[in-house]
């Protein structure tokens, strides 16, 4: 989708071994605090399903422009606010139901309306910020966990309840998953919210704003539409 050729890509990710192995070209960089990137070394830097799992967000995204050369894309892909809201509240529901308390089980994700403003803060250019939500179905709520942890997604929080959960809480909320997210195969539906973030490291060949009020032509004349003023 976009015409340009890149010849110096680097991929920030917490999986290293499966995007080695898909962009051997690639150089393939740790999602630590500090990015072993080099300055205006690279014409693009994808961060890679790691955002998520940042600190300081804001800091891995400064780092990624200070890697690209001028006109070089920044591309990441994270989940999103809305991964795992099924989830969250059958498990919620369910443990307030039994133990009478709510712990700390999935992290706050970020919500696609701020992504756009930390863009601009870390200094990229055209920013863009999109969402996609994938839904995935699963036979009960301990294959879905199963998964989780596979995955690499599980608790993390300092918060996090330091024994294990009891068994009755997982039952419950199984109940709870299935009479409310229930697809029609009857297995569960989990939704995986993925948040699309594109930038441009700022370069005098690339699209301008216009100064306000400096247009030459009215939108009614580009839209063929009349143009009606607005009643008071």
């Amino acid at each position: 989708m976009v015409n340009k050729s890149f010849t110096s890509a680097a991929i920030v990710t917490g999986f290293s071994d499966f995007w080695s192995q898909q962009h051997s070209d690639a150089l393939i960089v740790s999602d630590t605090e500090t990015l072993a990137l080099e300055q205006q070394s690279h014409d693009m830097v994808a961060h890679m399903m790691a955002l998520h799992w940042a600190n300081d967000p804001v800091g891995q995204l400064i780092q990624c422009r200070r890697a690209l050369r001028p006109d070089g894309l920044f591309i990441a892909v994270s989940f999103g606010g809305d991964t795992l809201q099924e989830l969250r509240r059958a498990l919620g529901e369910a443990e307030i139901a039994v133990t009478g308390g709510l712990s700390p089980r999935i992290a706050p994700l970020p919500e696609l309306r701020d992504l756009g403003g930390l863009l601009q803060r870390a200094g990229f250019a055209l920013p863009v910020a999109d969402t996609v939500t994938l839904t995935v179905e699963y036979r009960d709520i301990w294959h879905l966990m199963r998964d989780l942890r596979a995955m690499g997604e599980t608790n993390a929080m300092t918060a996090r309840l330091r024994q294990p959960t009891r068994r009755a809480v997982f039952e419950a909320a199984q109940k709870l998953y299935a009479a409310h997210f229930a697809a029609p195969s009857g297995r569960l539906r989990a939704s995986f919210e993925l948040q699309v973030l594109t930038g441009w490291a700022p370069d005098a060949s690339q699209p301008q704003p216009l100064r306000p009020g400096s247009a030459q032509k009215r939108l009614a004349d580009a839209l063929g539409t009349p143009e009606k003023p607005l009643q008071d």
